[in-house]
């Protein structure tokens, strides 16, 4: 009995093994002799819509997604029943990608059908200036799901990471009473321990600066808004909220192509901030970091983040001058390739390595590492470069 059992066992996952290859070579002569039914048959049709000849691929699949924005949204409405919404989200940007449907993005009820997520937010920030007022709200509203999504998971750890940062950089050795660090004071002071009274004398007191009555250090996000950097300016806008709800930093927020927008009096609404940015054109650094120079006022308290992939089409050797001057005069200058979690980003190796040579790397950081990056800046740390 025992071996008939196996064998069954064994005869079920060889057939499994075979359904699986069929739904990844696609169409009946793919030498599996496998036939699909039901929810597996309904899978394929919706894999063969994009990924067959119709939508642009190389394999056995015929079909494609047409113009039909009807079709398209059944389509949507299907794969968002069969998959996951990790896939889901892999397959609708494949399918704006590979079959032009961007433009679709256009109606309301496009927008209603899609699963959000920051690909699809990029996309509709490129379409920003051509969005009809019909699907303005829409639009808003999907782009709002995916910035409160990305706030609950990243802003409790900002702002505790930030905090204890700030902290640390304020401690003081003439503290008030109530700012007292006692845990810190004791181990500084265990020499002056007391055995007979059971008592340390504190002969020097730590303690915490009052800084969250105060600014103690200003930040300025100064980000690429290229075609390239969409997921970039979702995650920095997001921060931008975070760090500007904290009274203890004064934060302001720079976007650029070819021309600087502050948008700083938007920080409240990081929907505001996405809106107000223009995604696409050209990339003059060197203005940008013209204009954030100009707004330092503490050096020695400042941290300014340049969100960039580098491609610059303004003046280099200036660029690199205002980076210097900036360091000199005591600035924090931190450089982020991307801010996202789409792993290595394309970036210009040469201005990179000309930055590394001013003490500045340029790195990629992901969403969860830039809370540990901009506390190492205002600490004034090595960053902890990935």
């Amino acid at each position: 009995m025992t071996g008939t059992g196996d064998s069954a066992v064994a005869h079920a996952s060889a057939d499994d093994r075979l359904r699986r290859w069929r739904m990844v070579l696609g169409g009946e002569e793919d030498g599996t002799g496998c036939v699909l039914g039901g929810r597996d048959a309904a899978m394929d049709t919706a894999l063969s819509a994009l990924y067959g000849r119709g939508g642009g691929g190389s394999g056995q699949r015929s079909g494609g997604l047409g113009g039909s924005a009807p079709h398209v949204a059944r389509w949507l409405g299907d794969i968002r029943t069969y998959f996951p919404s990790s896939v889901v989200q892999i397959m609708q940007r494949d399918a704006i990608e590979r079959l032009g449907l961007a433009s679709l993005l256009l109606e309301p009820e496009m927008l209603e059908a899609v699963e959000p997520d920051v690909h699809l937010v990029g996309t509709l920030l490129s379409l920003n200036k051509a969005m009809p007022e019909t699907t303005r709200e829409t639009a808003r509203a999907v782009v709002r799901k995916v910035v409160e999504q990305l706030e609950q998971r990243l802003a409790s750890r900002t702002r505790a990471t930030l905090t204890g940062a700030l902290d640390r950089s304020a401690r003081t050795s003439r503290p008030r009473h109530a700012d007292i660090d006692w845990a810190r004071t004791i181990r500084a002071n265990l020499r002056n321990y007391l055995p007979e009274h059971r008592t340390v004398v504190p002969e020097r007191l730590v303690g915490y600066g009052r800084a969250a009555r105060a600014v103690k250090k200003e930040v300025i996000l100064c980000i690429d808004q290229s075609g390239s950097m969409a997921a970039s300016v979702v995650h920095a806008s997001v921060f931008g909220a975070v760090l500007a709800s904290m009274r203890s930093i004064a934060t302001r927020l720079v976007v650029f192509d070819t021309a600087v927008v502050d948008l700083t009096d938007q920080l409240a609404d990081p929907v505001d901030v996405l809106f107000g940015t223009q995604l696409g054109g050209g990339t003059d650094i060197n203005r940008a970091l013209a204009y954030c120079q100009s707004k330092i006022t503490r050096p020695a308290d400042t941290v300014v983040v340049l969100i960039s992939d580098l491609y610059e089409g303004g003046i280099r050797n200036e660029m690199l001058g205002r980076v210097a001057e900036m360091k000199a005069s005591g600035v924090e200058f931190v450089t982020l390739l991307a801010l996202s979690d789409e792993g290595a980003p394309a970036y210009d190796r040469e201005h990179a390595a000309a930055l590394a040579a001013l003490g500045v790397p340029a790195f990629a950081c992901t969403p969860d590492l830039f809370p540990d990056v901009m506390a190492a800046a205002l600490e004034k740390r090595p960053l902890p470069v990935p």
